[in-house]
């Protein structure tokens, strides 16, 4: 498969995969753009064992993570609120929310639930994640379920 191809069919799910991550409008471009640049250099050592789609969102995943470790280790200071307001406009409050509550769950329910969201197969899911199918199903229930009662919480439908 040519990168251009690759880049295309896949750079809208890697963005929001990413804002599923971080939360973050520029950060979820940057790391989207970063795991676009790894998925160019290797892509010749793509061997074909998972689909490339599968490969894509494990590179992805694994750049999200080191971002939130790297994050932990350096704290951001926080930009001033209205900074902040400028840039969350953009988007639906409904789905503004529901970034704002995947950013909250744990990292490997992010990784989780942000997938799921972009229509990667359950078993893709468990490949990326490491864990059983099973396993990748009773969680997503066990998310949804946290999301909905986060929602009903913040009076949202």
């Amino acid at each position: 498969m040519e990168f251009e191809t690759i880049y295309k069919t896949y750079w809208d799910r890697i963005f929001r995969l990413c804002m599923g991550f971080v939360n973050n409008h520029d950060v979820a471009q940057d790391l989207a753009q970063e795991t676009f640049i790894i998925v160019w250099q290797k892509l010749e050592t793509f061997r074909n064992e998972s689909s490339i789609g599968t490969w894509i969102f494990r590179i992805a995943s694994n750049n999200c993570l080191r971002q939130i470790e790297k994050e932990k280790r350096f704290p951001k200071s926080d930009l001033p609120n209205h900074l902040t307001e400028e840039k969350q406009t953009s988007l639906e409050p409904q789905i503004q929310f529901l970034y704002q509550c995947i950013a909250e769950l744990p990292e490997t329910e992010r990784i989780i639930i942000s997938l799921e969201l972009e229509d990667v197969k359950q078993a893709e899911i468990a490949k990326i994640i490491g864990l059983s199918e099973a396993n990748v199903r009773v969680k997503i229930h066990r998310i949804k379920e946290k999301l909905t009662q986060k929602f009903k919480e913040n009076g949202q439908q």
